[in-house]
């Protein structure tokens, strides 16, 4: 059923795939995606890298990988050379797609041009060794995680089936035929809910320069180039990462602008949103439902769907899912496990452990509490989950960023970076007093300092998928906190 799920696209006539001025309709695609699988089969590639822009041609290579029973290794353009090294060494890729400026750094030499899509781009072939990897693996993502050391997560075809039969199902109320691609297509949410389950209901995936949708990099974000793509593209769904939303809501307001009104869904992932962002959305216009997923369970697992939500929770299980929560408050997840890690002997269990804290309320919405491993406590003895309250501090329009600390402190304290350069210390102190309001006296800041930089890879306070290096947070704004003896014992 899964396989007949990813290759469901080729049946349906309105199946098509949107780029700049061009369309691809189904019987184009099809052609695309033959040709491609038919060179991958006689140079009997192993694991095909790619490394591009969205847009028609990576989609055209996603399925062909698929076809051609190919591991097919998307890098995203926000990992750092070393990374893709990396990745390229682990996976034993033999084979890489890349836009002709990224292909130079590997092998210039042996580049030869191949035309996909109607672009060009440089092919090469690699010296990869064979490597061990689960059977039935069909794709590799690469997460950097907290320590910027990518790790591969291998995926199969039947948990990949699953979860776009799942969203389809899941979504089929709301009548979904045009989907705009705002998040890079190697991101597994975007690859399965922005590409395969919207193919496989003969849907149009709209998949623009991500510069067309004013993303650049791992953490730039213009929200009023994406308004403008939005407005073009009339999409029915989006997704979007909470730091977007979070641009795009305060563009909205700043401009008195509500949200184009053929958006149907905007769903929000990658790491907690909080009811305050949620409602301010909904109130411009914006449908934004938040989700919870993780690689290893296929990405996406619950979100909250329009007339079924409940903002500052995750919404609840799709129906490829199945979530528990252990004794300890870690939550686990069933249903579309992954095959194991890269290199990694043994198969995954049954249930895994997301090594989120989080519960089930008695409706069935699951509510994220925190990173299990990041619980701090404080000198009190009181156990407190940073990203509670830094969810708390993201509510408020004013603070962008926000890094919480407070592991055997008295209180806790925060890094701020806001929403506006020009917002003085005063509307920075409103926010957080209105952030604290909301919290338990326990998980109240009680001192914070305004960042020295962006949190960002570029500045060294973020991985180059942009989750904060929390070590380098605290290191450079010790002096700052008044945590300079605890830099010093921790680092």
């Amino acid at each position: 059923m899964s396989g007949e799920l990813l290759d469901a696209w080729r049946g349906h006539a309105g199946a098509a795939v949107e780029s700049g001025a061009q369309r691809w309709g189904c019987d184009e695609l099809r052609s695309e995606v033959d040709a491609l699988a038919g060179e991958l089969r006689r140079q009997q590639v192993r694991v095909l890298a790619t490394l591009m822009d969205n847009g028609a041609a990576w989609i055209v290579a996603d399925l062909a990988a698929l076809a051609a029973g190919v591991v097919h290794l998307p890098l995203p353009g926000f990992f750092t050379p070393a990374q893709i090294g990396h990745a390229l060494q682990a996976a034993g890729a033999d084979a890489l797609l890349a836009v002709p400026n990224a292909a130079a750094a590997f092998a210039p030499a042996r580049a030869v041009e191949h035309a996909v899509a109607g672009r060009t781009f440089a092919w090469l072939r690699l010296s990869g060794r064979a490597v061990a990897m689960p059977e039935g693996t069909v794709k590799l993502t690469f997460t950097s995680g907290t320590t910027g050391t990518p790790k591969g997560v291998c995926l199969g075809r039947a948990a990949i089936g699953r979860v776009a039969a799942g969203l389809a199902e899941a979504l089929a109320p709301l009548a979904i035929t045009r989907h705009l691609s705002a998040l890079p297509f190697p991101v597994l949410l975007e690859n399965l809910a922005g590409v395969l389950a919207p193919l496989s209901q003969g849907a149009t995936c709209i998949a623009p320069p991500l510069a067309e949708v004013g993303l650049t990099g791992s953490s730039g974000f213009d929200p009023a180039r994406l308004h403008a793509a939005v407005l073009a593209a009339q999409p029915h769904s989006l997704i979007l990462l909470p730091q977007m939303l979070r641009g795009w809501v305060a563009w909205l307001q700043a401009g008195g602008t509500r949200a184009p009104a053929s958006l149907k869904i905007v769903a929000v992932g990658g790491a907690a949103v909080g009811a305050r962002l949620i409602e301010a959305a909904q109130s411009l216009g914006l449908p934004a439902c938040e989700g919870y997923g993780l690689s290893e369970a296929c990405s996406v697992q619950t979100l909250n769907l329009p007339g079924a939500q409940r903002p500052g929770s995750a919404g609840r299980a799709l129906p490829h899912a199945r979530l528990r929560v252990a004794a300890d408050g870690e939550i686990e997840v069933a249903g579309s496990l992954f095959l194991g890690y890269l290199g990694e002997p043994g198969p995954a269990p049954g249930w895994w452990r997301s090594g989120d804290l989080g519960e089930i309320d008695a409706d069935g919405y699951l509510h994220v509490r925190g990173r299990s491993k990041q619980v701090l406590i404080t000198a009190f003895g009181r156990n407190v989950s940073p990203e509670w309250v830094e969810t708390a501090l993201r509510g408020e329009p004013a603070i962008a960023q926000a890094v919480v600390f407070g592991e055997a402190q008295p209180a806790l304290c925060a890094v701020l970076w806001p929403m506006r350069a020009e917002l003085s210390d005063a509307a920075l102190q409103a926010a957080v007093d209105r952030a604290n309001a909301t919290l338990p006296d326990y998980a109240r800041v009680a001192r914070w300092c305004r960042a020295a930089a962006a949190f960002s890879a570029e500045t060294g306070l973020a991985t180059p998928n942009g989750r904060p290096q929390r070590q380098a947070i605290e290191t450079r704004h010790a002096q700052a906190l008044g945590l300079a003896s605890t830099a010093l014992e921790t680092s």
